[in-house]
């Protein structure tokens, strides 16, 4: 029998440099015990790959949309409009964790706040949002990496829900307030930065941001306030959370994408359940 070489080098769970599995600390962003099975495991490793975390979080989209839909589709679902086909009924939103004024003060689902972003009213509700985080995602990647950019879609969805429901929105879904985050926080990234580079992505995301601003305005129905709850959200995170080219990611960082993640896959598993009780019952 030929025995495996055993693997002497692994790739730093915090800058993601090869290193020896030996070392104390990394030699480039100086951690300690980087192969620690609480620093670098399947989940935390993870996390940080960006093609895997955007596919994830797409994934996760559709998954919940497919679900409400076999929840409870609208009557409507099955006639051929482009704001109607394949819609779930409200009742099966609430189930699952439509968020607002009702969910949060009147039936104190607090958890909602987290649900309601992995959840669409219709085909072009999330087709459109899955299109543009695949836009926006990779660039807060690129300027904040992967941890930060969890936090910031997950506090800032979190946080444009609370403030539209403050603002007496009583239900309301959708990817739009986390994605509102991402926009904030690269228009605070490109105006910090400045030069020619941050001038781009300014005047770049300031357009998505005019653009969000004008849909609201001309169509009914737009959580605008969530919208703007959202940016505002994402400008404050990126202050406090700072961005690649000032800070690299710490283990702080991975720490609070740790936490966020956790507590997305624990209240998704929790609004899939209440989905299971719904159609038992």
């Amino acid at each position: 029998m030929v025995n495996k070489p055993v693997r002497n080098s692994l790739l730093c769970p915090n800058c993601r440099k090869l290193i020896s599995r030996s070392a104390q600390q990394c030699p480039y962003c100086n951690l300690k015990n980087p192969s620690s099975k609480i620093k670098n495991n399947f989940f935390t490793t993870s996390l940080s790959n960006s093609d895997q975390l955007v596919t994830t979080l797409i994934s996760i989209n559709v998954v919940l949309f497919t679900i409400s839909i076999l929840i409870d589709p609208k009557i409507s679902s099955f006639q051929f409009s482009p704001f109607n086909f394949l819609s779930p009924s409200h009742q099966s939103l609430l189930v699952l964790g439509s968020t607002g004024t009702i969910p949060l003060f009147h039936l104190e689902r607090w958890w909602s706040l987290l649900a309601a972003n992995y959840l669409h009213g219709g085909l072009l509700h999330i087709l459109f949002n899955m299109l543009a985080l695949r836009q926006l995602a990779p660039l807060v990647i690129q300027e904040f990496g992967t941890y930060r950019t969890i936090s910031i879609y997950t506090l800032g969805g979190v946080a444009g829900f609370l403030i539209s429901a403050l603002a007496g929105v009583g239900f309301t879904i959708g990817a739009s307030a986390a994605l509102c985050s991402l926009i904030g926080a690269l228009l605070y990234y490109g105006k910090s930065r400045g030069g020619v580079y941050g001038q781009a992505i300014f005047s770049q995301i300031g357009g998505w941001a005019l653009g969000i601003g004008i849909f609201g305005f001309l169509f009914p129905g737009i959580n605008n306030w969530g919208h703007g709850g959202g940016m505002l959200a994402g400008v404050l995170l990126a202050f406090a959370l700072g961005y690649q080219d000032r800070k690299k990611e710490s283990m702080a960082h991975k720490f609070l994408a740790m936490c966020c993640a956790t507590a997305t896959l624990l209240v998704l598993c929790w609004s899939c359940f209440n989905g299971i009780i719904f159609m038992i019952l």
